[in-house]
């Protein structure tokens, strides 16, 4: 772990310049405010008594949010850098519970020798002590905290569990591969992919959310990465748990999930990919699905690299980006 660090960065938010880049479109209805930290790529978002906690994987820290717009860095500089396919990891995603935070902190950077809090949750007292939970992980994406203890997504091992207030774990499911049609991998080999084969690829499991007794899981879907291979699953948070329900699929790398007061869900899409460039610019969207789960309305397009979406409060939604970027969509009037 690095030197432990309190409150010593503040930083003000900058306004996206214009002209540095095509801003994202907010559908009608909706304002959108963006704000920018060179340098950074913001990650985990939390609401943490009426301001937001933030999680950036560019500089290892942890950030405040008050009402004044100020970043505010806190807590331990934890380990960061590139994974083995070249994406930041690091503190994941933070979250504030009864008796402090609760970080995920990402797998081992390549660059690094192995840290005692890598790819493990994290618990950050009042006092500033840290110590880990759990580190029985491959790459502890998300977790929600719930009945004094967690749900994890292993976004490596493509499984969900459960870590209980002891550290102990379970392993509530591990997602098979999914099945890919042929005709979906045509462009990336016609000679290879021919009629009537089929082809899977890694479920990936990135997001998590809790609704209405259900734990709602985003299947991310393995590389490449098929534009509408994406999907998003629930399973009951008591009784079986063996066959997720499929909500919603032909999503485009779906990375996270969140849910509003009224019901509606939103699905954060991470984009589209190009085996030359990668993750297309601006190909990330917000969407919305009401409570049938049916056609989704799009409330903000143009994202590039999006990672968490937040229901920061009746009106405002953010969303963080690799890219430094914060998002806050606020709805211009009640529903």
């Amino acid at each position: 772990m690095r030197p432990f660090c309190t409150l010593i960065v503040v930083t003000d938010f900058l306004l996206l310049a214009a002209g540095a880049g095509a801003e994202p479109t907010a559908a009608p209805g909706y304002t959108l405010k963006t704000f920018n930290m060179p340098g950074a790529a913001f990650a985990g978002l939390s609401y943490d008594a009426g301001g937001l906690l933030v999680s950036d994987l560019g500089s290892g820290r942890l950030f405040k949010r008050g009402a004044d717009g100020k970043l505010v860095a806190f807590g331990p500089i934890f380990p960061h850098g590139l994974d083995v396919i070249g994406d930041p990891t690091g503190p994941y995603r933070v979250v504030r519970t009864d008796d402090g935070l609760v970080v995920a902190q990402g797998w081992t950077p390549v660059s690094s020798k192995e840290d005692p809090f890598d790819h493990a949750l994290v618990a950050l007292d009042p006092a500033g002590q840290v110590r880990v939970i759990n580190s029985d992980f491959w790459n502890p994406f998300d977790f929600v905290a719930a009945n004094r203890g967690y749900y994890v997504v292993d976004s490596a091992r493509n499984s969900v569990e459960r870590v209980l207030p002891d550290g102990s774990k379970s392993t509530l499911l591990t997602f098979r591969r999914l099945g890919q049609a042929a005709t979906a991998l045509r462009s990336l080999s016609p000679t290879e992919f021919t009629e009537g084969n089929s082809y899977e690829t890694d479920a990936v499991p990135t997001g998590i959310a809790l609704y209405g007794g259900r734990l709602y899981i985003a299947l991310f879907g393995g590389f490449p990465f098929l534009a509408g291979a994406g999907r998003i699953v629930s399973i009951p948070e008591a009784g079986d748990q063996s066959t997720p329900e499929i909500d919603v699929e032909a999503l485009n790398a779906p990375l996270d999930i969140a849910f509003e007061s009224s019901g509606e869900m939103l699905v954060l899409e991470h984009g589209t990919y190009d085996q030359k460039e990668g993750f297309r610019k601006e190909s990330g969207r917000l969407l919305k699905f009401n409570k049938m789960m049916r056609e989704p309305k799009v409330i903000l397009k143009g994202l590039t690299r999006p990672v968490s979406v937040l229901v920061w409060d009746e009106r405002r939604i953010v969303v963080s980006a690799l890219d430094g970027n914060l998002y806050i969509l606020t709805r211009e009037s009640a529903r």
